[in-house]
């Protein structure tokens, strides 16, 4: 039924309070910029909010085209063995949780992902890596986040023999807005991309027939590349019957 139908993209959701008319509830939220990145790419976003249970992850990741890991607060450092930096963001353990399941799932399923920002860190973390808490006392700048809410721009030199280096050569401009990174590498990845203060800006997952991860976000730009590689590779996937 679904053979010509455009793929189906998931991106995870922040669950915070909010305020809409005269209500102040719980609720799944994400930038619309993620939404239109995927509908411009071909693709149809689902929102996939943190379940509070996993028994549906198997069904979920089946029912999916491909999964972005969207952006968001900072990760619990007892989930990489750490102590809590001072400049670490509350604990999100029903997000952590779920997204490092959901991420799990989807690498046995061999999904095609792009993890965005936390979801490299995600990403990282779940395959057994460590991150840098707070970017500006390890690279002695603020370039990676100019100030709350403000998304800044520098480059990132990418790996020529690499799939993001295939997708978007071999340098680009990015925006930019994170104050954690990459710190010790998880199993089976490699980097592939770093802005000029050496940060790992991207890294893919060997053996995967599409699992990459870039800690800038493209959804603030109008550089369509990835999401229309990812795209792609969804729909390639729904035809071969994964």
């Amino acid at each position: 039924m679904r053979e010509n139908a455009a793929p189906l993209i998931g991106i995870t959701t922040y669950l915070e309070p909010a305020r809409w008319g005269v209500w102040v509830r719980e609720a799944a939220l994400l930038p619309a910029s993620y939404l239109r990145a995927v509908e411009r790419a071909g693709g149809v976003p689902v929102l996939v909010p943190p379940m509070a249970g996993l028994r549906g992850l198997d069904a979920l990741v089946g029912g999916l085209d491909g999964i972005i890991l969207a952006g968001g607060g900072d990760l619990d450092p007892d989930l990489y063995g750490a102590e809590r930096h001072e400049a670490t963001g509350p604990p999100q353990p029903r997000r952590d949780r779920f997204e490092l399941a959901l991420l799990r799932a989807a690498v046995d399923a061999d999904l095609p992902f792009l993890a965005i920002c936390r979801g490299m860190q995600i990403l990282n973390v779940a395959r057994g890596g460590a991150l840098i808490q707070h970017l500006p006392e390890a690279v002695d700048h603020q370039g990676h986040a100019p100030g709350p809410g403000v998304v800044g721009s520098h480059a990132v030199r990418i790996s020529a023999a690499g799939a993001i280096g295939k997708i978007l050569g071999d340098a680009v401009e990015v925006p930019t807005y994170h104050h954690q990174a990459v710190s010790r590498l998880g199993k089976g990845l490699v980097a592939v991309g770093w802005a000029d203060d050496q940060v790992v800006e991207a890294v893919e997952l060997q053996g995967h027939r599409f699992g990459l991860g870039v800690q800038w976000h493209p959804e603030e730009g109008d550089d369509l590349r990835l999401f229309e590689a990812l795209v792609a590779e969804a729909a390639a996937c729904r035809s071969s019957g994964r």
